[in-house]
């Protein structure tokens, strides 16, 4: 039997843009995307940012602080698609105040070509924590990240950090909760987030990995990759 998440859910205000709806929490007073593209956001800072798709191989394991919307899993789901890779990605997502159903597929609504993929994905918003699908699997872990990832025990590839501003989330991007990211890190594993705070990137370092400073998305000037040894 599947468990299911128990968290308070997320809070959500709309904000008309030029692309479209963007869904705002109100909690954290953020975005939980770019105003101008999410999904191009996604494929420039979450995959470029960890060298994907050039990485997939079979039984590669992304795990990502923050799911919200589930646009990233998306764009790694959509990426392996394209690049007809064997067997199965893994992607585990850790999620304090999930999303309802309602407002994840209205999110979805503009970007018109997940929508052959969302049905299939469609459960890690109705409760259930856990899709399995023959080049997939999939997990979303309710709870405090700084609870529920040092209790881990898998270990990624590949991180995705996408949390609220560290401004306005600072719990998800707590030196300790990196560190423990990066003691659930495979060797050569890598870290990408939009983030290029100086005190994100002396975190990831102090977690052990090399960190880099590169161009961002849209309007952002900068965002932070990084690669463990």
């Amino acid at each position: 039997m599947l468990a299911q998440i128990n968290q308070p859910s997320a809070e959500v205000t709309w904000h008309e843009a030029g692309t479209g709806r963007i869904p705002v929490s109100t909690r954290f007073d953020d975005p939980y995307y770019s105003l101008h593209d999410g999904l191009a956001e996604a494929r420039h800072v979450f995959l470029a940012g960890n060298d994907l798709p050039a990485r997939f191989r079979d039984g590669l394991h992304i795990a990502e602080l923050g799911f919200g919307t589930g646009l990233n899993l998306f764009a790694a789901a959509l990426a392996w698609q394209a690049a007809g890779i064997g067997g199965q990605l893994r992607f585990t997502s850790f999620e304090a105040f999930p999303v309802d159903a309602a407002t994840a597929e209205a999110a979805w609504a503009a970007f018109p070509e997940v929508a052959p993929i969302a049905a299939a994905l469609a459960p890690l918003w109705q409760g259930t924590m856990r899709v399995t699908l023959p080049w997939l699997r999939a997990e979303v872990i309710p709870g405090d990240a700084r609870q529920t990832l040092p209790a881990w025990a898998g270990a990624a590839d590949a991180w995705f950090l996408d949390g609220f501003s560290p401004a306005r989330n600072p719990e998800l991007w707590e030196p300790a909760l990196l560190a423990a990211m990066g003691e659930h890190t495979s060797a050569g594993g890598t870290c990408a987030t939009y983030s290029a705070a100086g005190d994100v990137r002396r975190a990831l370092t102090a977690a052990g990995f090399a960190v880099d400073r590169v161009p961002g998305y849209g309007r952002k000037r900068h965002m932070t990759r990084g690669r463990r040894g």
